[in-house]
């Protein structure tokens, strides 16, 4: 099975407005954690984030734990 097969996407939205510099540090950090392919939050719709992610070692539940662990407010929109 090919990694093509493996990667999901899930949409989270959170809550806190944050400044670029905070975006910015919020996505290297979690983008950096095993198992996660990109962390981007959508232009134009700073609270929104795309996440694609390994499904065979991450499930959307974990993708929220790791966002709210950086002291933020957050909910999951659903799946791409």
């Amino acid at each position: 099975m090919g990694q093509a097969n493996q990667k999901v996407e899930v949409v989270v939205h959170i809550d806190n407005a944050l400044e670029e510099e905070s975006r910015d540090q919020i996505a290297s950090r979690i983008s950096e954690e095993d198992g996660i392919f990109s962390f981007d939050f959508c232009p134009q719709r700073h609270h929104l984030v795309l996440v694609q992610y390994d499904r065979t070692r991450l499930t959307s539940q974990d993708i929220l734990h790791k966002v709210k662990g950086q002291n933020l407010c957050a909910q999951l929109v659903g799946p791409i």
